[in-house]
């Protein structure tokens, strides 16, 4: 069975699209989500109801989470200083509009996916085990992967959250990050989702029209669009304060 992890879309239906169509194309069989769907993009909507069509099973992630918890803002500031500027955004600038735009069935339908996705011996979470905020780099030691990974008790596991895809295989187990669908981070900008293949894991990437999406952002009210679209354009985070 051929199955498609598609992690961190941050409402960039123009790559959804395109990465759906890949998908198909390759004859998967089934389709998992990794989480962080809607925020930090201008068409949140219609890439939930596109998800939700789609009948994708997944679980949540951090930036799906914040649209119903804002006392998370106060937590994530204390545990990582450096990225105030960044969670002010996160909470006090895209949360409020993405409510808006989402409305309270959405949302609830997001409430309700869980933590873990589990198949046979494959784990899918959004970033680790009981937390949704911290998940290692592709570049952390084995020991460092193990600590955080081992817990899952399974042949392969698999993450989101960082939009920088890689595979490692340790002595125990596999962990491999599917990347970003709609934003990456590692200086490739074209859409990265996971295939897995009789236990074989393999990155997809695949173009997608990137000036359509940045032309929908500016012409959007979606606050930040200028920084999100040069993070589209770029591949790579642009800090927030650039």
């Amino acid at each position: 069975m051929r199955v498609a992890i598609v992690s961190d879309i941050h409402g960039n239906l123009t790559a959804l699209e395109a990465v759906i169509a890949d998908i198909e194309r390759r004859g998967v069989d089934r389709v998992v989500h990794g989480g962080d769907l809607a925020l930090a993009g201008c068409q949140p909507v219609e890439v939930i109801d596109r998800v939700r069509e789609l009948g994708w099973p997944g679980v949540v992630g951090n930036t799906d989470e914040l649209l119903w918890r804002p006392q998370e803002h106060e937590v994530q500031a204390r545990n990582a200083p450096k990225l105030r500027d960044l969670l002010r955004l996160l909470f006090d600038d895209y949360a409020p509009v993405t409510r808006e735009l989402l409305g309270d069935e959405r949302i609830a339908w997001l409430r309700q996916l869980p933590d873990e996705h589990r198949e046979d011996n494959v784990v899918l979470v959004h970033a680790s085990p009981g937390d949704l905020w911290r998940a290692p780099l592709p570049d952390a030691e084995d020991s460092k992967l193990t600590a955080t990974y081992a817990s899952c008790d399974a042949e392969t596991v698999i993450y989101g959250h960082i939009h920088r895809p890689y595979i490692r295989r340790l002595e125990q187990f596999t962990v491999t990050n599917s990347g970003s669908v709609g934003s990456p981070f590692d200086g490739d900008p074209r859409a990265s989702y996971l295939l897995l293949d009789s236990d074989q894991a393999q990155i997809a990437r695949v173009e997608y029209d990137i000036e359509r999406e940045v032309d929908l952002l500016l012409r959007s009210d979606y606050p930040d669009a200028p920084r999100i679209a040069k993070t589209r354009r770029l591949g790579k985070f642009v800090p927030v304060t650039d």
